[in-house]
């Protein structure tokens, strides 16, 4: 088990990397009508399917309640709907609508052309490269999503 107070070198390097590329996808996704939040949110609804209202949260880093706040805008844009939990009559239950099924691929669409016109003009060698690390960056990205939210 490695120290977590100690950062390699490496680790200095792909942290550095993925802040840049992160701020290159930012400016490459679309302008639309869904906020980084919402847009996260939508996805993550589509990606694992219903969530309880108070789970969402934490993960996007907003307090429980913006989130209601957020999910309220959702809904009247008909992104989302609450339904009520089956087992918890309490609990709301968020769901995606096929409308945020459809903005969500939007973004992703628009963002996808925008990063191929990009990927087209590196060398077939670094683009071979980037797509044997995507299994990688997906195990990354399962553990990240694992993760709670940092508090430092």
């Amino acid at each position: 088990m490695r120290d977590t107070d100690i950062v390699s070198d490496e680790d200095l390097a792909i942290a550095g990397g993925f802040e840049r590329f992160y701020e290159v996808l930012r400016r490459l996704t679309p302008r639309s009508e869904l906020s980084l939040t919402a847009a996260s949110t939508l996805r993550r609804l589509e990606r694992s399917g219903p969530h309880r209202l108070c789970e969402l949260h934490a993960p996007e880093g907003v307090s429980q309640p913006a989130m209601t706040q957020l999910i309220t805008r959702l809904e009247k844009e008909g992104l989302a709907k609450r339904g009520s939990d089956p087992d918890d009559g309490r609990a709301v239950i968020v769901t995606i609508t096929d409308a945020g099924r459809a903005a969500v691929a939007r973004r992703r669409d628009g963002r996808t052309r925008a990063l191929s016109a990009l990927l087209e003009q590196l060398p077939a060698a670094d683009h071979a490269a980037i797509v044997a690390v995507l299994p990688a960056l997906e195990r990354l990205g399962d553990l990240m999503a694992e993760q709670p939210p940092s508090e430092k």
